[in-house]
């Protein structure tokens, strides 16, 4: 990370901040989109790995392969990532931008990228996706990811989700860095990969991942494929109140921590006299 990266990022997140209502609520949807569609294709390549603890590590490797597919799309072809735009504080702390401008792109995004992802979750289970493979264990794996997500404790969500958006920012980070597309991609690929390999927790991924599951678990034959899979103890947490409460506002907590402090604030203030 070199202080030319660091005026980069700085403005590039004080242009963002700047833009129109409706095209932050546009490119936050079609973000949060971006990111279903990654979330949907991986789940599905992994479902048969994910699905048995033998062979759970495999699963996560390979879902990390595929899932680094969304970001490259928001990056590359342009969308408002709430995640990406916590590092919206280095050009406020250098004073290019407002607190009220600020605030302004999260609160829009999010909702844009809430609205994008619950849609594609919606949209993925009418269309008979999860049901595809015969047995229903593809919509058994996605109800128990979901119920999974919804088992953390605060601090542990909390944790994982700072765990998470260091690396994601750390990838947006570096593409902004780098001129070319190829390199663009590289830089995002790992970091994505590890953090899907290692299970952290991504506020506008799992926007999607437990909105699906709580659709699926509407029809009975799909949530007795999960019962093959996890416990009633587990799934009985899988609701709409602990998305929102034990899943969805700790987890955005240590995301906004993490790319906002632990990236754009330390690579601000190490870069700070050049």
């Amino acid at each position: 990370m070199n202080p030319e990266s660091c005026q980069l990022v700085s403005g590039a997140e004080a242009v963002k901040a700047g833009k129109p209502l409706g095209d932050l609520l546009l490119l936050g949807f079609l973000a949060g989109a971006y990111l279903s569609l990654a979330g949907a294709a991986s789940t599905t390549v992994a479902y048969n790995f994910l699905a048995s603890p033998e062979t759970f590590g495999l699963g996560r490797v390979l879902a990390g392969l595929v899932f680094p597919c969304g970001l490259i799309l928001v990056v590359l072809a342009g969308a408002e990532l709430f995640t990406g735009n916590t590092m919206m504080l280095l050009p406020l702390a250098q004073r290019r931008i407002t607190l009220y401008a600020m605030l302004r792109n999260w609160g829009v995004v999010y909702f844009a990228n809430l609205a994008g992802a619950v849609t594609l979750a919606f949209l993925i289970y009418k269309s008979g996706q999860l049901t595809i493979p015969p047995d229903n264990t593809l919509a058994g794996v996605a109800i128990t990811m979901a119920a999974i997500k919804c088992n953390f404790a605060f601090w542990e969500a909390f944790l994982l989700g700072i765990f998470c958006n260091w690396l994601v920012c750390l990838a947006v980070w570096c593409s902004i860095a780098v001129k070319d597309t190829a390199g663009k991609i590289l830089a995002i690929f790992f970091p994505i990969w590890v953090f899907v390999a290692a299970g952290f927790e991504h506020s506008i991924a799992n926007m999607y991942f437990i909105p699906l599951g709580l659709f699926a678990a509407q029809c009975p034959e799909l949530l007795a494929a999960a019962h093959e899979i996890t416990s009633s103890e587990v799934l009985a947490k899988l609701t709409w109140e602990n998305f929102f409460a034990a899943n969805l506002l700790p987890v955005t907590l240590g995301n906004t921590i993490a790319g906002g402090i632990f990236v754009a604030l330390v690579y601000g203030y190490a870069h700070r006299k050049r």
